[in-house]
């Protein structure tokens, strides 16, 4: 994503994980924890994204970045179902 610094510390509020194991050739991981704890995931064909962080915590320095950088592939996208 644009803008944004690799890595960056983001913040987490519980312990759920998701295992590497269960997924499905349709999701790639896009972010992880220093520990290797899925963080992120895309569809490669969709535009479906999630994290399993709070990008909108303040104690996610880079979550506005973020955010904004969602938004922007939103609108992107519904231009292109117009």
């Amino acid at each position: 994503l644009q803008g944004l610094p690799n890595p960056f510390e983001a913040t987490r509020y519980h312990s759920l994980i998701v295992k590497r194991e269960t997924l499905p050739e349709t999701l790639r991981v896009t972010a992880w924890t220093a520990e290797q704890e899925i963080m992120g995931l895309q569809h490669r064909r969709l535009p479906v994204f999630g994290v399993q962080f709070h990008p909108e915590s303040i104690l996610t320095a880079a979550g506005k970045d973020l955010l904004q950088n969602f938004l922007a592939l939103s609108r992107a996208f519904r231009r292109r179902r117009r």
